[in-house]
This record gives structure tokens, sequence and C-alpha cells, in this order.
């Protein structure tokens, strides 16, 4: 027992003395000047903090927008039901993804890896514990839900933007975003993400509280009906979409790479997660109350509050944090480019940002393919996040200690909550049964029933989806005052 436990000691000492040793070359990077000082505070961010406030900012997003359209598809109580009950579930299985890290790491490190000039992602962390076909589903999945996940962020942009100026029509949006968001390409990881977080969180906090404020203020439109949940259809696009608002952890090992000490991720989610929900709950539960079913047509939330300087304002916000979720989302996919097309170990920022740009342009194709705002969400969810973010780590945590030799020798002990093993087991196999039927089967029926639904009506490369009609010129302005 003695020998195991000096065993872990040396396992966890070579980790910290890896990212003491990065810390240290950190540190002679960033000079004496006060000039230096100022811009690795803003751009070189690893600690604790700074995970948390990636892993908030992330997870909200854009998604914030369409709660409400999800609660009145849910109805008002299943509505904070899924919210409350994703966002543990989706704490869990980071939680396991964090185990798994730790665990790849460590045993890459009794082996004398050098990870200083190398981004450890989800996919070499299934292949190192379970295999190459691991890491295939791993690549497939986490590649194409991040891919969506930007497309997504292109089209809120084009979304958000048109509610402030409707001269140009969405697509038009879509093409100018796009090219904003490629700027991204220069940011080299996520330890360079540390404003940007602190920025994303203080601007969805705004608009989560701006949209409460607003719908209380503004009171329950005349003859407001709270029909949901009407329709089973419905139902399961408004759970899956709150199944994807949660799975946003599909980052979480190139953040924990980015950390100084990533040992110390393992609860960070769920403190990030009950931070957001303060954020989701409130905006949902009154934009709901206000609106009611006239929200089963508007699936952004800002298309029914009213237009003043501070609905602009949060506009403007979640424009500029669309931005900074784009390129978390983004920049796991650069890392995959970069490792194929052998770029990934170069020190030039620009030869790396060249590199990155050919990621750029399916996405941008995507956004206007499909610029269905809301359904585009709960599709992803189902097919995509479902697997990606909550039955496979589920199912690679019970499959990495399904030996007796490799839960003794694990890297990480079972938490003080947990009393064994077998109860460990047993939550895995509850997540995967219950993902992979109603978030999976169910869910995705749903959401591709309506997804498809969308596609009938609107028809492909829309031109302005959900667009209301354009009025005389005349009468716009009077409706504008």
């Amino acid at each position: 027992m003695l020998s195991e436990k000096q065993g872990e000691e040396i396992m966890m000492s070579s980790l910290n003395e890896t990212n003491e040793v990065m810390n240290e070359e950190r540190e002679e990077e960033k000079g004496g000047n006060s000039a230096s000082g100022l811009k690795n505070f803003l751009w070189h961010g690893g600690s604790v903090y700074d995970a948390w406030f990636s892993c908030a900012s992330n997870q909200v997003a854009q998604v914030l927008l369409t709660l409400p359209y999800s609660f009145s598809q849910l109805g008002m109580v299943s509505g904070i039901i899924f919210q409350i009950f994703y966002g543990l579930l989706g704490s869990w299985t980071a939680y396991l993804i964090s185990i798994l890290y730790i665990e790849y790491r460590s045993r890459k490190e009794k082996e004398n890896v050098n990870f200083k000039n190398h981004v450890i992602q989800w996919f070499e962390v299934l292949e190192g514990l379970l295999g190459p076909y691991w890491k295939a589903i791993g690549l497939a999945f986490n590649c194409t839900f991040l891919l969506f996940g930007t497309v997504i962020q292109l089209i809120a942009c084009a979304s958000n933007i048109y509610y402030i100026n409707d001269h140009l029509d969405k697509r038009t949006w879509t093409y100018i975003f796009g090219a904003c968001c490629a700027t991204t390409v220069f940011i080299p990881s996520f330890h360079n993400y540390r404003i940007w977080s602190f920025l994303g969180l203080g601007m969805t906090t705004y608009t989560a509280w701006y949209m409460t404020i607003a719908a209380l203020v503004h009171g329950q439109v005349e003859n407001v009906v709270h029909s949901g949940p009407k329709k089973m259809v419905w139902y399961f696009t408004g759970a899956t979409n709150i199944l994807y608002t949660f799975g946003g952890h599909a980052v979480t090992v190139e953040i924990m790479h980015a950390m100084w000490k990533p040992q110390k991720f393992k609860s960070i989610y769920l403190y990030a997660t009950l931070y957001v929900f303060t954020l989701t709950l409130p905006s949902s539960i009154a934009v709901y109350w206000a609106f009611g079913d006239q929200l089963l047509d508007h699936s952004n939330a800002f298309s029914l509050l009213p237009r003043n300087r501070w609905r602009d304002a949060g506009v403007i916000l979640m424009l500029i944090h669309q931005f900074i979720t784009f390129g978390f989302a983004c920049t796991p996919l650069y890392f995959v480019w970069e490792k194929v097309v052998g770029m990934h170990d170069t020190k030039s920022i620009f030869l790396r940002a060249l590199a990155r740009l050919p990621v750029v342009i399916p996405v941008w194709f995507l956004a206007i393919i499909f610029p269905f705002f809301g359904p585009i969400n709960s599709a992803v969810g189902a097919l995509l996040v479902s697997f990606t973010v909550y039955v496979i780590p589920a199912t690679a945590h019970m499959l990495t200690y399904r030996s007796a030799s490799a839960r003794q020798n694990a890297a990480e002990k079972l938490p003080s909550f947990m009393p064994s093993w077998t109860l460990m087991y047993v939550i895995n196999a509850f997540v995967v049964i219950w993902v992979t039927i109603v978030g999976f089967g169910f869910g995705g029926w749903a959401s591709m029933t309506n997804f498809i639904k969308q596609v009938d009506t609107f028809g492909l490369f829309a031109k302005c989806y959900q667009c209301p009609p354009k009025l005389a010129p005349s009468t716009n302005h009077t409706m504008h005052h």
C-alpha cells in the first residue's frame, strides 16, 4: 500500500515539475518592463480562476437567447428541471474528462514524454487510454461538434445584428462576421484567452439580467398563453437544446492543458455551472412568463423584447461574446489541423495563423447553408453533443478502470463523496443509457423533424431566416417609434 502511494506521489510530482518548468519559461519570456507586465497580465492565463472564467464564459454563450424558446416548447416546470438536471449531468462528465486527462498525462509523464510544444486533446487521451479506434471515434464526434458549434456562433451573430441594423439581410451579415471571426486564427491557445474569458462572462451576465428585467418591466402580453408542453416533437427539441446548453465541455482538455496545475480542474466546471444557473434560469423564466407561446415562432429572445438602448447594448455585447466563443470552439479545430499539416510545433504566430485559415472556410459555408437559429442548436445537441460530452466520457471512464489493477493504480482516487467504484459505475451507466435513449433517440427524432421542417419552410441558403416582412418606409418609421 505504501509503494502504491509513493508511486502516485512520484507521478503527481512529475506532473507538477513539468508545469513548474513551463511557468519558469513563461516568466523568462515575460520580461521586466511594465508594458510587458500588463501584456502578460492580460494575455497569459493558466490559473484556476482563468479556467473558471473560460468554462463559465464558454458554457452559456448565444444559447442564452434560445432558452426561452426551449421553455415555450417544454413548459415552465420541465424547463427548470431539465436545466438543473443537465447542468449537473454536464458537470459530472466534465469531471470524468478531467480524471481521464490526468490519467493519460500521468502515464505519459512516467514515459518521459514532453508536452512543452504540444497541446493534449481529447482524442489523444482516448487513444492513449483505450487505443486507436477510440481515437477515431473521439476525433470524429469532437471535430464535427466543434465545427457546428462555430457555425452556430456565426448564425447567432447575423441573427443578433439584424435587430439593430436590418438594412442588410442576415446572409450578408453572415459573410461579414465570417471575415471578422477568421481573425481568431491569431490567438495561439487557451493560455491567451484570459481577458476575453473575463469580458465574455461579463457580457453574458449583463445580457441575462437585461432579459430578466426587460421581460418583467414589459409584463405579460395581452392574452398570454403558456400551453407547453403541447407536442412531443417540441418537448424533446427543447430538452435537447438544454442538453446542448450544458454540453459546452468539448474543450475541457484544452482548457486543462492551458492550466499551470491541471489537477486542480476537477470541480471547476461544477462551480461554473452553478454561476451559469443564475443567468439562465431567471432570464428563461421571465421571458417565457412575459411572452408565452409567442416564443414558439421566435427562437431568438431579442426579437420579442422592446427595442431600446438597453437591448441594443445587449445585442452588441452578445456579438462580441460570440466572436470569443467562436474562437473557443474553433481553437481545438485549429490544433487538429496544425497537427495534420505539421505546423503544430511552429513558433511563428503568423505562419500558424496562415495554416489555420482553411478551417474557417467550411464553417462560413455551413452557416450560409443552414441559418436556422434555435433548431440547429437542438439538432447538434441530439446528434453530436449527446455522444461527444456525455456518452463517450462516461463509457471511456468505465473501460479505462474496468480492471482491478487500473483502479488500484489510478492517478486520481475516488472523490470523498463516492463510497465505492460500484456507485461510480452505476452513475456512468445511467448517464450512457439516459442520454442515448432520451438525448440521442427521442431528441434526435424531434430535433431532426423540426430541422427538416425549417428547411422545407425556408429552404437552404435562406436569405433572412425568421425575418419580419419589410414594411413601407413610412410605416416602418412609425413602427420603430
